[in-house]
């Protein structure tokens, strides 16, 4: 019912700065918190950075003062700013959002994931 699209990612060098953002588009929905993970090649998944319904946020230790999350309710749009990129920041990148969906007269609490896109952080 709520469909998540990602735009950004691709090749930076290290150091280098990249910005990713994820639209929710869907019928009658809520955000509560909307955020980013990420996966490496042979590593479980693992949370970057989330913003909730009221803009508090939460950011792994290791993108601390790198990486900003912000959030546009409007549009239901979030943002992950990155920037002193480091190769180990290589991984698919994922949008989730935890959402109140309205179905069938009732709300339901569902989570949503987006495709993943592709940040590379070359050396």
């Amino acid at each position: 019912q709520v469909q998540l699209v990602e735009s950004g990612g691709g090749l930076v060098q290290s150091g280098g700065s990249l910005g990713l953002s994820c639209a929710a588009s869907g019928r009658t929905f809520s955000i509560n918190t909307i955020g980013w993970y990420r996966q490496a090649p042979g590593k479980q998944r693992e949370l970057v950075a989330v913003i909730g319904s009221g803009g508090r946020t939460n950011y792994a230790d290791s993108v601390k003062g790198r990486f900003t999350i912000s959030r546009d309710n409007a549009k239901n749009t979030v943002y992950l700013q990155m920037s002193s990129l480091k190769p180990e920041d290589t991984a698919v990148y994922y949008c989730n959002c935890n959402v109140k969906v309205l179905v069938t007269g009732t709300w339901v609490l569902a989570e949503y994931w987006g495709q993943g896109t592709q940040v590379t952080v070359s050396s």
